[in-house]
């Protein structure tokens, strides 16, 4: 009765489709006030003052926020920091009169209803002393630097330092290819709104309900920012709707409900719309350059990767935008950079697959050139070019079926009737064109800690804080402890989402079903020996039992023919649960010696129209080799979004920078264009069988990024082969494809 591998549907699914799920933003709260954010007109400057008479004259309004009298803060003067806080200075909403970037939350009106607030808000006057600004990256690509090293470099390590000597092996090489690639800023769009509903329960006692990727996270935010107790502090999100990285981070809606709600001792939520949700996080401006260089049979003799991307003037964000070619393509002699330039813009946040798929468009196109060059296919060219080598780390993978990905990927999809040369392949007055593209993403595992308990009721209860945003965590982690002790889906309850359960990281970078199913896992296991050696005092039988001849399953624990059931146990134990709290973690000792990564295979064919230079993705492949694939069902939901979203960052997606005003232009979802269902045709995801036993207890890899890093490039490979013309810059447009 094994449930790791079935395709079983989310367990939360019919709460969500019947509109039963709650999210931040939708609890009925009593005696509830309203927050609604005033944010700066200007991008750098200070406020010489804000008017609010009038607007604190408006019937409901109870109070306006700014940076002349917000309550104390205990760490205000002090570097704070959350889990996924870049070096430097994390900003501080309303913490003086200094403008950092348009947008900046400068105030916030508090009002019995969130109608009257927002009508207050629009009522303030800011009068502002308006100085010089930079935004535009490629204006400032001459004040480029190396990034500050901090806490973040841990899983963000910079490029492996340069091997061999790239330049006299890249002018040496007989065939090279190159390229300058451009991409501008994205943003985290996700349906649901960013919302903090405080809840004051006492003097420093908060419930917060907030939209968050980690409840503990915000939790440490709240307790260091505000000075309280932890135990005072607990962060509730069960249901997010989706984050995509956004949520890592707490964002500024949280601060100034929590900020209301102490001041106030009152319940506060505060809403972020549409167009706020462009004043925070983000996929940065970035500009790479690469050269590659090959021998007469293509195998790559040089890399050079080189990327120049935006940061804020008061943290350095970065991204592992350059680290990923030596880890696919080994090569005696590389050259890989990484800069950033600081601009007069809010920090980025990490964005579905942060840095890879912005770093694998470059590498992959490149690829896809010099396969041109060569005569050459461009899968015959990667095959060339396998190995199951790390050559960024000189280490072997722990396992790597990548050329499974090629070779089935590539059957499946039909490339052998792909034409060699471009602009040969039509479809009537469309220009039909095929590519692939190679992706990789770290399959990292954190450590976490998981509660395991036998309750009254006979059914197995497992408690983590970690939260869902639509993945699937709490179907696969239900799984994964329904095998543990061989009970049925039914019998397991898995609670998640809430601060007061056992520690979890944040939800993001692939690694949450590794960290947290392990934690199940070692839970799991020590709950057994605390069974057994229960049992052992009901049943005699069971004297000389050992851990690993004992069976668990249907609610019984079983030696030799003799059984006793969980109900049993409980009752011996005067209906008291039996529990145990354990860490999962991953096996450092044993990992160093090995790289670990995901990979998949991605196949593409485009139509474009000859007149109109009009787009259509009409179907693409993503091949996947993700180890042990818990649930194939909700796997394969993960990248198919994945590749969704690729359609959008390579052809819609982009945030327009105005830089003479500092400012994004299209702050909506009418002129932020994303595709809809017109827009999807024939997407196909295959799994690809891969054995891992060094990797975690589970042999599982992630999926949420990987969808998405090697379909951009092979979008932009397949409009080279369909037109003859390579677009370097994203998201690339039909005008792009109209120009000579």
């Amino acid at each position: 009765m094994t449930q790791i591998g079935k395709p079983i549907s989310r367990l939360e699914g019919q709460l969500k489709v019947t509109g039963t799920a709650k999210y931040s933003g939708e609890y009925n709260v009593p005696d509830l006030l309203y927050g609604y954010v005033v944010n700066s007109a200007i991008t750098k400057g200070k406020i010489v003052k804000i008017h609010t008479t009038s607007a604190e004259a408006l019937k409901g309004i109870i109070k306006i926020f700014t940076h002349e009298n917000r309550p104390g803060t205990a760490w205000f003067d002090m570097q704070y920091a959350d889990m996924d806080a870049p070096p430097g200075a994390p900003f501080r909403p309303l913490h003086d009169g200094e403008i950092r970037f348009n947008g900046q939350p400068i105030a916030l009106v508090v009002a019995e209803t969130f109608e009257a607030a927002r009508q207050a808000a629009s009522m303030i006057i800011v009068d502002y002393d308006e100085t010089g600004f930079e935004t535009g990256l490629q204006a400032n690509v001459g004040n480029a630097r190396e990034p500050k090293k901090g806490l973040a470099t841990l899983l963000k390590p910079p490029p492996p330092k340069p091997t061999g000597d790239f330049e006299k092996a890249y002018a040496e090489a007989p065939f090279k290819a190159s390229g300058e690639f451009i991409h501008g800023t994205e943003h985290h769009n996700p349906m649901e709104l960013f919302t903090t509903t405080t809840l004051y329960d006492g003097e420093g006692k908060l419930t917060i309900y907030d939209k968050t990727q980690g409840t503990i996270n915000c939790q440490l935010y709240v307790g260091n920012v505000f000075g309280l107790h932890f135990k005072n502090v607990r962060v509730v999100s069960p249901f997010v709707g989706g984050a995509f990285g956004s949520g890592l981070r707490p964002q500024y809606q949280l601060f100034f409900a929590v900020m209301a709600s102490l001041d106030l001792k009152r319940h506060v939520r505060v809403t972020l719309d549409r167009s706020q949700m462009f004043t925070f996080g983000h996929r940065p401006q970035t500009i790479q350059h690469t050269r590659f260089g090959a021998t007469e049979q293509g195998k790559i003799t040089a890399l050079n990767h080189t990327s120049i991307a935006e940061t804020s003037q008061f943290e350095d964000y970065t991204e592992n935008v350059t680290n990923w070619s030596p880890m696919l393509y080994p090569a005696d002699h590389t050259l890989l950079q990484q800069k950033l330039v600081s601009l007069d813009l809010n920090s980025p946040v990490d964005m579905r697959a942060p840095g890879g798929c912005t770093g694998l468009h470059a590498i992959e196109a490149t690829m896809d050139e010099l396969a041109y060059k060569l005569k050459m296919d461009p899968l015959e060219l990667r095959l060339m070019n396998y190995s199951t080598f790390n050559n960024a780390e000189k280490k072997p993978f722990s396992s790597k079926e990548l050329k499974e990905c090629y070779l089935q990927g590539a059957e499946r999809f039909g490339w052998s009737k792909r034409s060699p040369e471009p602009r040969t392949m039509r479809k009537g007055h469309k220009l039909v064109g095929y590519g692939m593209a190679t992706g990789i993403w770290d399959a990292m595992q954190l450590p976490a800690r998981a509660e395991v308990m036998i309750a009254k009721d006979g059914k197995l209860h497992v408690k983590s804080a970690v939260t869902d945003i639509g993945v699937g965590t709490l179907t696969v982690m239900t799984q994964i402890a329904a095998d543990e002790f061989g009970l049925p889906m039914k019998d397991v309850v898995f609670s998640y989402g809430d601060s007061k359960m056992p520690f979890a990281p944040i939800q993001g970078g692939s690694f949450t079903t590794a960290t947290v199913g392990t934690a199940i896992v070692f839970a799991s296991k020590a709950l057994k020996k605390k069974l057994l050696k229960s049992v052992k005092g009901i049943n005699g039988s069971f004297k000389d039992a050992e851990i690993e001849d004992v069976i668990f399953k249907d609610g019984m624990v079983t030696f030799q023919g003799n059984s006793v059931g969980f109900l049993e146990i409980i009752q011996a134990n005067k209906n008291r649960p039996v529990r145990t709290t354990n860490l999962g973690y991953p096996h450092s000792l044993k990992l160093r010696k090995y790289a670990r990564a995901v990979h998949s295979a991605a196949f593409v064919e485009v139509e474009v129209d000859e007149e109109l230079g009009t787009i259509k993705v009409t179907r693409a492949l993503t091949a996947v080799a993700a180890g042990r694939i818990i649930n194939p069902k909700t796997a394969r939901s993960q990248v198919l979004g994945g590749m969704v979203w690729s359609i959008s960052k390579a052809l819609m997606e982009e945030s327009i920078l105005d830089t003479n005003l500092g400012k994004y232009m299209n702050q909506n979802l009418a002129e932020y264009h994303i595709p809809v269902h017109a827009d999807i045709n024939e997407l196909d995801v295959l799994f690809i069988k891969e054995h891992d036993e060094v990797i975690n207890e589970l042999g599982i890899k992630g999926v949420g990024e990987i969808g998405l890093v090697a379909m951009t490039p092979a979008i932009a490979n397949a409009i080279y082969h369909a037109t003859g013309k390579r677009i370097n810059q994203f998201p690339i447009h039909f005008d792009k494809l109209m120009q000579d």
